[in-house]
């Protein structure tokens, strides 16, 4: 068995004090998201973990990429037949979370999905490479493939099919929002006494601001 028990790190970067900070999450989300990509040391700044409930009764977690954010929510895409999305189907209840090491900080984000209108999703897939746009027809995702070469054989199939078309994108595939009801922000601070704030939704809209014990 590896013990692990010595890896250890002091976290004294920053600090998270509820007078510097907004009364909605989502401005304090935009301010730090800036923090971390102009700090460095994060290759993919808006690379989440997005958790869901499966329909086999058990949590999954993946990486995905963040690719819009606004007073509404998230967006990130996907192929809705997924085993992803037929999760988010199922049970639009999902956790969001992202860990900027670089800054030694995390935002946990709960919210409830639900599937971008047409044209965002149509205007996200026309501004991909056209290889981008395959790959989507391409894959089935989640789905049991015998080799990698049947991926690669279709691809190039369609490359032949769609070259000099504009490619459309597929009904099964586009954006979902994830409008958040809870927002957590950690900033790891010296002798794990780290600063936890967290926003959560009211009736009348209004963010309640929270701080937890580390």
């Amino acid at each position: 068995m590896e013990d692990l028990s010595n890896y250890r790190k002091s976290y004294e970067k920053s600090q998270l004090i509820e007078t510097d900070i907004p009364d909605d999450p989502i401005n304090l989300f935009h301010k730090w998201f800036y923090e971390v990509e102009d700090f460095g040391g994060v290759d993919e700044v808006n690379a989440m973990t997005v958790s869901t409930i499966g329909l086999d009764g058990f949590p999954k977690s993946r990486v995905v990429l963040l690719k819009k954010y606004n007073e509404e929510g998230f967006i990130f895409y996907t192929n809705y037949d997924s085993e992803k999305g037929k999760a988010i189907t199922a049970n639009p209840n999902v956790c969001l979370s992202f860990f900027w090491h670089s800054m030694e900080r995390q935002v946990i984000i709960k919210g409830i999905t639900e599937k971008s209108s047409t044209i965002i999703s149509d205007n996200y897939f026309a501004s991909r490479p056209d290889g981008s746009k395959l790959g989507a027809i391409v894959s089935n995702q989640s789905e049991v493939i015998e080799s990698r070469k049947i991926l690669e054989n279709k691809l190039k199939e369609l490359e032949r099919q769609f070259e000099g078309t504009q490619i459309e994108r597929p009904s099964n595939w586009g954006g979902f929002l994830v409008r958040p009801i809870q927002v957590e922000f950690w900033q790891g601070r010296p002798n794990r006494l780290h600063d936890r704030i967290r926003y959560t939704l009211q009736d009348n809209f209004d963010w309640k601001i929270e701080r937890l014990a580390p």
